[in-house]
């Protein structure tokens, strides 16, 4: 197929989707969003009994719990067509505590048109009015995924196909961390579980043949790891919001330890560093940036646990597990705008739930945190519809310098 054949129906499918996820929210979003923005119930006439319209809008206005789910045709690089639904939950922990963060609970469930599910939960839940949280992530994967090697120089040239880099994956993480705040800061410091099953099936003889999988155990057959590990985080946050903060500090470092007496397969290191600033530079307009280094550490790397420099949330553009090695790092400046109307008449109040991003930075990996062998810049777009008040659905556009092509993204809430 030509290329710009490719790009037209690529562009076509975005444009339905687009129209397809703000007709589906807005008549969700309309005045429930609006009144929980303020946090204030919708006033009700007391002189006349009330109409069954104003008792559903006060309803609607005072329960606390929000929720929106968006389904339909999709696209992602890494699995391409499939049929999918995101969900975004906000609620509090303590109703009666206006001053209460809400908690946010976005999931993703999507069904691949070549065979596949894939389940994403990534909540973050705030108790006792946020000196105790409870975030992190759990997945399921039962998908067809590609391995390219580990190393700079062996992922770039690694070539993508059925009988080089494919096979059927299926894996389970359970991830949760617990942050306990300090006195009265907004230092928090708490545990955290890494428990993780990979299963890959049904290898392209081209992994059969890397070094890298035959080192770990892997063979014509598939490969197997259980990962179980036990780690400590460090976190300070003064963001105003942290699903979409348009001010504050979020820096965060953590490492966990795998090992074969907690239950694992193998015994390895892990260490990440997370730097994040947010700056407000007018009406819903943020600069944002972020510096990350993500480092595993050991002789016995499961080949499912090296780094990854490239995913749906930092160097959006590259495919995701492309490329791999112990060490990465990045650093990324990202401008966010909504745009700002009256909201006088319809086209106006959908507008005004949309915006745009612009970013760029690049990304560095190599065998060791001071031994960097390869650079990946990364730049692109992305729109942003809201679906509930400073709660994005985000569509993104990321260029990969490496590999010369652009690569579309579709998630709820902000990349970091």
């Amino acid at each position: 197929m030509h290329p710009n054949i490719h790009r037209m129906k690529l562009y076509s499918k975005l444009l339905l989707l687009i129209a397809c996820i703000t007709s589906l929210s807005l008549k969700s979003y309309g005045q429930e969003a609006e009144t929980a923005e303020l946090d204030i119930p919708v006033a009700v006439d007391t002189t006349m009994a009330p109409s069954k319209k104003e008792l559903k809008k006060l309803k609607k206005a005072n329960r606390n719990v929000h929720y929106n789910i968006l389904g339909g045709p999709s696209y992602t690089p890494d699995f391409g067509l499939l049929v999918g639904g995101s969900a975004l939950v906000t609620f509090s922990m303590n109703p009666k505590d206006s001053t209460m963060r809400r908690s946010v609970v976005p999931a993703s469930l999507a069904f691949m048109f070549n065979g596949g599910l894939n389940v994403v939960v990534k909540p973050q839940l705030f108790f006792k009015g946020d000196k105790f949280r409870i975030f992190g992530q759990f997945i399921y994967k039962n998908t067809r995924e590609n391995y390219y090697g580990v190393g700079y120089t062996t992922n770039k040239n690694y070539l993508r196909g059925t009988e080089t880099s494919q096979y059927k994956y299926s894996g389970i993480q359970i991830n949760p961390w617990f942050l306990f705040r300090l006195k009265e800061s907004n230092f928090f410091a708490g545990p955290q579980i890494d428990l993780n099953y990979d299963h890959m099936m049904d290898v392209a003889k081209g992994i059969t043949e890397d070094p890298d999988y035959i080192k770990a155990g892997g063979t014509a057959d598939g490969y197997k790891n259980f990962s179980s590990g036990l780690g400590f985080l460090l976190s300070y946050d003064s963001r105003d919001i942290p699903a979409n903060a348009y001010k504050g500090i979020y820096f965060d470092f953590r490492g966990v330890m795998y090992q074969k007496w907690l239950g694992g397969d193998d015994n390895y290191y892990r260490i990440e560093l997370d730097y994040r600033q947010y700056k407000s530079v007018g009406k819903r307009k943020t600069l944002a940036w972020t510096v990350q280094s993500k480092n595993v550490f050991g002789n016995n790397i499961p080949i499912n646990k090296y780094v990854l420099s490239g995913t749906p949330f930092d160097l959006r553009g590259y495919y995701m597990g492309q490329f791999r090695d112990k060490s990465s790092h990045l650093a990324i400046l990202e401008y966010r705008q909504m745009f700002n109307t009256d909201k006088s008449n319809l086209w106006k109040k959908i507008a005004n739930r949309l915006g745009y991003v612009v970013w760029g930075g690049a990304g560095f990996m190599g065998p060791n945190p001071g031994k960097i062998e390869g650079v990946l810049p990364n730049a692109g777009i992305g729109l942003r519809i809201e679906v509930q008040p400073r709660m994005n659905f985000r569509l993104d556009i990321g260029r990969d310098f490496v590999n010369k092509q652009n690569l579309f993204y579709v998630n709820m809430t902000e990349a970091f």
